[in-house]
């Protein structure tokens, strides 16, 4: 079963966390949590609980086959942390599926991967955004190469689909 990184912090936004997590469950992919801390309770932002299954020291990133950022406050404290950082890095070194929502995108400008992406988010962030290069769109779901973004609860369902698409088509190719 080929699995898919999750990230986790406090002030997640409790649905771009949940509703990833058993979709892609929903289409036979093993998710693994990934935060500060392993083994670690995190509250997100509408008040319910997730536990962490590992910390970024712990990942091995070649077990992976895409990584997913949801927002909320939760990407301003994880930018704080070297490891998730070093992790979006890596993922995009590995040419990894890579999606995130909302404030998502905030972890990908932290790991300076965006300049010269066409990308979206909620509109806070799309000044930062633009200010590290990327190219921001008003879209439901945007993707640039190994990237899916999108700007809100809203858009879930066109961000996992597109995401899921995007899977599927590597997959194919062997």
């Amino acid at each position: 079963m080929e699995k898919i990184l999750i990230f986790l912090e406090n002030g997640v936004e409790d649905v771009e966390f949940i509703y990833p997590y058993y979709r892609f469950q929903e289409e036979g992919y093993e998710v693994v949590i990934a935060a500060p801390k392993a083994k670690e309770g995190y509250n997100g932002k509408h008040g319910l609980s997730f536990t962490s299954d590992t910390s970024p020291e712990e990942v091995k990133m070649e077990e992976f086959v895409a990584l997913i950022i949801p927002g909320g406050q939760a990407p301003d404290r994880m930018r704080i942390n070297k490891g998730l950082i070093d992790i979006v890095k890596a993922a995009f070194e590995m040419n990894m599926v890579v999606a995130a929502v909302c404030h998502g995108p905030q972890m990908l400008i932290e790991a300076d991967v965006v300049s010269g992406r066409k990308v979206t988010s909620w509109p806070s962030v799309r000044t930062d955004l633009r200010n590290a290069g990327a190219e921001v769109v008003d879209e439901s779901a945007v993707v640039d190469g190994n990237l899916v973004t999108s700007r809100s609860p809203d858009d879930l369902p066109a961000f996992c689909k597109e995401t899921i698409k995007l899977l599927k088509k590597r997959e194919s190719r062997g």
